[in-house]
Order: C-alpha cells, then structure tokens, then sequence
C-alpha cells in the first residue's frame, strides 16, 4: 500500500510541475511571440502581427515606473538609429510600447509631452492585462526583441546590451 501511495504522490507532483512549466513556456528564445492586439491611444486597435517583416522589440512599460521613464529616451535613440535599418529577415525597426496603465490622461500626456512617435498600446487594465498574463510580466521594464517572423530573439535586455542585441542581426 506505501509503495501505491509514493507512486501516487509522484504521479501527482509530475503533473503540477508539467503544470507550472506549461505557464512558463511559450515565451522562450526561438519560439514564437503571441499576438497583440490592443487599443492605440486613438482607439483603433493595433496587432503585434501587422509588423510581421520587421524587427521590433515589444516594450512593457508604464508612466508610473522610474525605470520604464528614464529609458524612453535611449528607446527615441535605438527607434530613431535602426527604424529603416535592414536585419537578417527583417526590413526595418519596430517598437511596439505596451503600457500597463490604468489612467489613459496619465499615458496620453506622457505620450505627448515626450513625443513618443512609436506604436504605443493599452487596455487600460494595468496588471490584470490579459498580455502581462500571457507575457507573464512580473516587473517593469520588460521587453523582448522578435524577428520579422515573430520569433523571440532575446528578452529583457536594457542599455548598451539592447543595442548590441539588435546590432547583431544587422544586414552587412
């Protein structure tokens, strides 16, 4: 009977740890991103998938985060540097900004004051956003860096480490 009760136990602890790793995957380096699609400040959506061709990095963020602010400005830099740059599949650079906010005024003026002219999202949910859950957010900055065909190429990279990341898939 104890050996019928370990092989149980096992059996169950076999499927809650397939269960945690389930949660996990998916967002692994060479798998594919999953898609976006949220309201741009407009209220016209805008799929992660329509940049299909492109390089572009998926940035998390929000107006409330230090971090996620001091880095807008290096982001303005990379966007402005590599926007009609050529990568290994790709043509071009990308970024598609989602904010986690929950107060559209807050992310529209800091939008506008800083003149972020890349793509900028949000369902205005903060983090019960259905994409921080599917992109298993867990602090911000978060970003990850997809290729033309929507696969992952690098995830959570920052300053001089984005850059290089980015340099490396430039067509020579």
């Amino acid at each position: 009977m104890k050996i019928f009760a370990l092989a149980f136990a096992l059996l169950l602890m076999g499927g809650r740890l397939s269960t945690l790793t389930a949660q996990s995957t998916g967002l692994e380096i060479g798998n594919k991103a999953p898609d976006i699609k949220l309201p741009a400040l407009n209220g016209d959506t805008i799929k992660l998938s329509v940049l299909k061709g492109k390089l572009v990095l998926i940035d998390f963020w929000g107006t409330w985060c230090s971090p996620c602010v001091e880095e807008q400005s290096e982001l303005a830099r990379l966007y402005k540097k590599y926007q009609q740059a050529s990568f290994g599949n790709s043509e071009g650079f990308e970024i598609y900004g989602v904010a986690l906010e929950a107060k559209k005024p807050n992310w529209e003026n800091f939008i506008a004051k800083n003149k972020i002219n890349w793509i900028q999202v949000s369902d205005l949910k903060f983090w019960r956003s259905p994409v921080a859950k599917a992109y298993n957010i867990q602090e911000l900055p978060f970003n990850v860096l997809i290729d033309g065909k929507g696969v992952i190429l690098a995830k959570n990279l920052h300053g001089a480490d984005l850059e290089k990341e980015i340099g490396k898939y430039l067509r020579k």
